[in-house]
């Protein structure tokens, strides 16, 4: 039987096209610095962008004769499993060109920019362009609401083939009614929360190139720094302060945060995830602080920075290297769960283990209940659908299946195996902390498994699979 025909394959070139244009115009933006920085390297900016751009205009209009033709599911996380791809590819020359480093590490630093992981290629940050240092922060910014939600936010009319993209992309809260609006409101409150850091950042004494790019990399629990100390650079605990508000912010669900100002703040009180996260910051920073030695600050941070999955970091990765082992477990722990659904974090998100764990609950209790009693699944007193506790297990165990093939294939090229399990949850839940061997010099093998584990990570698996699926099937005729 044939899952892909033809036509599903004009529909997805179609579509893809107004993604690669928005992915081009993405390029375009980092220009502004590289000409206050009189830094002029446009070229290593304007080929990347038009090459995206010339293509998405092809074929966008090479395949009209699809227009109409109604957009399915499947058809939308292939396009938007493609536009992540394309996004780091795009911005992977951008690297090549503007610093030479080879293609490969070039685009695993686009993807991990990103996908919010946050893990860098390159030796010394510092001595980067501003445009360049800007441009990993913007695709941060993006990439932590989302590459096609960003664009089609903008750039697509109201309709079913934004309704089907929105949730291709691992997404299922609305704000409003019309996905366009959700969007709408979406942007904004990222965007409020986005100036929020920088006039914060600015209070504390940073920089104004600083104060713009760190809340870009905050506020999407993205990461990736612009000083190789990342942000211990500042040695400065109202900085680090402002940073874990940012982060746990960054890991609130939309919908919370929409609801504040209506709810007077109960909202965010009531929340079951956010009143989850406060709590096991504060249980779990209390606890390692008791059976370590770790600067108090360096400790909360790093709490926050896991369970929120950003992957900022003040202790440098071999400091944290040396930090007893429970500390390093714990941590893996709180980079597995991750934060809020409808945020920007990644990982494993809190409403699949409280709905995988009240599963286990209520099979326990059916046991001990009396013979033909069904047992109700409530979050939040709603009702939790039989399909919604499958999907969890599943979602979870092919979650672990991929950690779990990363860490031996880690294992296999002869990276320390502690270290590997820990890098391998940090890639597969586009955390970005890590314990110091994921660099330039990691194997060439580990690093397309790294790019493959970070797509997937982001896209929640499913679209990813379903794309690998279509281009199987037609490799195959």
């Amino acid at each position: 039987m044939r899952y892909i025909t033809k036509t599903d394959l004009k529909i997805v070139t179609r579509n893809s096209g107004i993604l690669m244009i928005g992915i081009g115009l993405m390029c375009i933006i980092p220009l502004i610095f590289d000409l206050i920085y009189f830094e002029f390297d446009l070229v290593s900016f304007i080929i990347p962008a038009l090459i995206s751009i010339s293509l998405g205009y092809f074929s966008m209009n090479y395949f009209k004769d699809v227009e109409n033709k109604k957009i399915r599911i499947k058809h939308g996380m292939i396009i938007s499993s493609f536009a992540w791809l394309w996004a780091s590819l795009i911005g992977g020359l951008v690297f090549t060109l503007a610093t030479n480093i080879p293609l490969l590490d070039a685009i695993f630093e686009s993807m991990s920019a990103l996908t919010g992981t946050g893990i860098t290629m390159f030796d010394n940050v510092e001595i980067l362009p501003h445009s360049i240092l800007f441009f990993r922060a913007l695709e941060q910014w993006i990439g932590g609401l989302g590459v096609v939600v960003m664009v089609i936010g903008v750039l697509t009319k109201p309709g079913s083939v934004s309704s089907t993209l929105y949730h291709s992309e691992a997404r299922e809260e609305r704000l409003k009614p019309s996905i366009k609006t959700t969007l709408k409101k979406t942007f904004e409150i990222y965007a409020i929360y986005t100036i929020a850091g920088i006039i914060l950042y600015l209070l504390a004494g940073m920089p104004p190139f600083d104060a713009l790019c760190n809340t870009f990399h905050i506020v999407s629990t993205g990461g990736m720094g612009i000083k190789n100390a990342n942000m211990g650079f500042y040695h400065d605990d109202v900085i680090y302060f402002i940073s874990i508000i940012l982060m746990i912010l960054g890991a609130t669900s939309f919908m919370v945060h929409y609801k504040v100002i209506k709810t007077r703040g109960k909202s965010l009180i009531n929340d079951l995830q956010f009143k989850i996260i406060i709590t096991v910051i504060a249980i779990v920073t209390l606890m390692l602080y008791l059976v370590s030695n770790i600067v108090p600050m360096e400790l909360l941070f790093t709490v926050v920075s896991a369970i929120t999955t950003t992957g900022a970091s003040v202790a440098p990765a071999n400091v944290m290297a040396g930090w007893p082992s429970f500390v390093i477990i714990c941590l893996m722990c709180l980079m597995l769960t991750g934060g809020s659904n409808g945020s920007t974090v990644g990982a494993i998100k809190l409403v699949r283990m409280i709905t995988y764990f009240k599963g286990i609950y209520r099979h326990i209790r059916e046991i001990l209940s009396p013979e033909g009693r069904i047992v109700p699944i409530k979050l939040n007193g709603h009702k939790i659908p039989e399909k919604a506790i499958g999907q969890a297990g599943n979602f979870i165990t092919l979650y672990m299946m991929f950690i779990m093939f990363t860490w031996a294939l880690f294992c296999l090229v002869g990276y320390d195996p502690f270290k590997s399990l820990f890098a391998a949850m940090s890639l597969q839940g586009n955390n970005g902390l890590e314990l110091g061997i994921i660099n330039h010099t990691l194997h060439p093998a580990i690093k397309v498994v790294s790019l493959f584990d970070m797509w997937a990570g982001r896209l929640e698996i499913y679209p990813v699979l379903i794309t690998l699926r279509a281009g199987f099937e037609i490799f195959k005729r």
